[in-house]
């Protein structure tokens, strides 16, 4: 007799993988709407974390000639790094405008040939039509004291990194925190050791502009042909002989980058620096966010992109190009011609562009002119965004916000990016800064969804149109090349001095980078792969949703990572433009030397929120994808 079939049983009933996330965030919503306005910490400008580091900043002000720190140590750097400033500064002004025209000539021929020679020239001699020369001068003095301290520390570490894992697994966390940390958080401690003035702007550059330096030359390092390396020991060469002889001339291109990399950092510093009372061009452009008026603005931030551009095209040509012998003769001409014209010419630069007025009444008519739109745009966002995301970090309870920001945290990076929010809100509870912490994260938040809405689409478009990313790719080089204080600059000049200005300007600062990440991320999906897709019949929008983005995933989180990063930065120093809250509280603090207390906090707070955002994003790159997660 046949045994009678079973039946087997019913499939066990599973939730939808949204239910979890869904009925959390319902939890959240329904306990916001009955503790709102309970549990919040409102800000104190007396807080005891203030104080006690005001206290601390007297102490140190009063045990520096006693401290054996500051007398064995501290001082004798600080008077270093300010001999080799004021060295560079007598020197370049020595050579006269004409002399140092010349020079910089030179250098650009020896570097990329006559076109590159020329073009430095003129970048130069354009600062001095500006009205700018002396604060020119003084800020490539600025710059060239901070690039060769990098440089001689950044240098042989990346070396050593580049041929050591183990040392370079230990720098790793170093960098990222350094690279993490908005420009304005570099200058407190710099004051707290060296006290305000060009020592301590130096030092602050030098230690921004270092992690380029030791990566990118790590890296150069770690390239370099295993091959080359085994045949140099094969044939008996000394370490230190592989080194010169192998390593270093084939990663010379490379570590070009790392020299360029490095310039361009100190440069957009150096007009921070000018916040702790270092001279040079950020003066003029300090001012004249103070004042709101962009006619005194212009001229010194057109001649730190000019400087940049100089800067720029002579490093990228030597680091791209062989030395030519034939150049030197050309060069020398050209560098002691300038020289000798320092004898003839008038000391003063002769002729100057007056620029002040005309733009000035540029602004204005264009703020008469484009006010509905402008404002029209203004009031919306803060109305209808803004506001409404500012009002909610701040009414909620804050271990309520804290508990949102833990969950994202672990749903979206896992455990080890849920246990370093929750240190960094543990932190900046306990400095005392959460109300202000949470209006800045509001408006990063804000920023940062124009950043991408903006960032993906153009880079799309690039990756899907060559004709496109050809028109697109000059403008995103120039606006790479430009320090983030010049993006200031249009939003003052559009918007006035509000939050939305600070927004504005760090969208247009940090779109650049997320634009290349993204269209980079689309061309390197494999063609079999789009060409199985076309064939399959996929529309260009199935192509796009289904295939293109997906597989691009990291190269957009990286994109959505280097954004936020970027926009912080760039929100922080919006509050020169009417931004507030955490950046307003960096600014007061150097102002001010009763707020040093809050200032400095503001800084560390800075940098806390910067690092947990940056590990959210970081930890959503590790995850694996959603269809490979649900095939475990």
């Amino acid at each position: 007799m046949a045994a009678e079939p079973t039946l087997a049983p019913p499939p066990a009933f599973r939730l939808p993988r949204w239910a979890a996330p869904a009925a959390f965030t319902l939890v959240l919503v329904l306990a916001y709407l009955l503790l709102r306005g309970s549990g919040t910490l409102p800000h104190d400008d007396d807080a005891p974390p203030f104080t006690a580091i005001t206290e601390m900043r007297e102490w140190v002000d009063a045990h520096k000639n006693d401290s054996p720190l500051f007398l064995y140590f501290v001082n004798y750097v600080r008077l270093f790094i300010g001999g080799l400033f004021v060295l560079l500064q007598t020197s370049l002004h020595g050579l006269g405008w004409a002399g140092l025209i010349g020079v910089m000539g030179a250098l650009g021929w020896l570097a990329g040939g006559w076109r590159i020679g020329v073009l430095a020239m003129a970048s130069l001699a354009a600062c001095g039509v500006l009205g700018v020369w002396t604060l020119t001068v003084d800020t490539l003095a600025l710059v060239g004291a901070s690039v060769l301290l990098s440089l001689a520390i950044g240098l042989p570490l990346g070396v050593w990194a580049g041929r050591s894992p183990r040392l370079r697994r230990a720098l790793g966390p170093v960098l990222d925190f350094m690279q993490i940390m908005p420009t304005f958080a570099y200058l407190a401690p710099m004051v707290l050791f060296f006290q305000i003035g060009a020592p301590a702007g130096v030092a602050a550059t030098m230690i921004y502009s270092i992690p380029p330096a030791i990566r990118i030359t790590a890296l150069a390092i770690e390239q370099v042909s295993p091959t080359a390396v085994e045949a140099s020991a094969s044939l008996g060469a000394t370490p230190r002989q592989t080194l010169t002889k192998v390593y270093l001339p084939l990663a010379r291109s490379t570590m070009g980058l790392a020299i360029n990399q490095t310039i361009m950092m100190a440069l957009s510093m150096v007009v921070i620096a000018n916040l702790i009372n270092s001279p040079g061009l950020g003066s003029d452009i300090i001012k004249g966010l103070s004042r709101e008026n962009v006619g005194l603005m212009l001229p010194a931030g057109l001649a730190i992109v000019l400087i940049g551009i100089a800067l720029d095209r002579t490093t990228m040509a030597a680091s791209r190009q062989r030395f030519r012998p034939s150049r030197v003769p050309y060069a020398v001409v050209a560098g002691l011609a300038g020289i000798g014209l320092t004898f003839v010419l008038p000391a003063e630069w002769p002729w100057v562009l007056r620029t002040a007025q005309p733009v000035n009444e540029a602004v204005r008519w264009a703020e008469r002119s484009w006010f509905e739109v402008t404002d029209a745009i203004k009031e919306a966002v803060s109305l209808y965004l803004l506001n409404p995301l500012e009002g909610v970090l701040t009414s909620a309870p804050w271990w309520l916000v804290a508990v949102a920001l833990l969950a994202l945290a672990w749903r979206i990076g896992g455990v080890r990016p849920a246990v370093t929010v929750a240190v960094c809100v543990a932190a900046i509870v306990l400095l005392a800064l959460w109300e202000h912490s949470m209006v800045t994260l509001a408006m990063v938040i804000v920023a940062v969804a124009a950043t991408l809405a903006v960032g993906v689409s153009l880079g799309i478009l690039a990756a899907r149109s060559a004709r496109f990313s050809a028109l697109q790719r000059p403008l995103l080089d120039a606006a790479q090349t430009l320090p983030a204080f010049v993006y200031l600059l249009p939003a003052l000049a559009l918007f006035g001095a509000t939050r939305f200005t600070a927004i504005f300007a760090s969208v247009i600062y940090a779109v650049p980078p997320v634009v290349r990440l993204v269209e980079e991320g689309i061309r390197n999906v494999p063609p079999t792969v789009v060409e199985a897709a076309l064939s399959a019949g996929s529309t260009p929008r199935q192509l796009l949703w289904k295939v293109q983005l997906p597989m691009a995933r990291k190269a957009i989180l990286l994109a959505a990572n280097q954004g936020i990063v970027m926009t912080l930065a760039m929100v922080v120093l919006g509050a020169l433009v009417g931004g507030g809250a955490l950046g307003y509280d960096v600014v007061s603090g150097f102002s001010q030397r009763t707020d040093f207390g809050m200032g400095f906090a503001a800084g560390v707070a800075i940098v806390l929120l910067g690092i947990m955002l940056d590990r959210i994003t970081q930890g959503a790159d590790r995850r694996p994808p959603p269809l490979r997660r649900k095939s475990l």
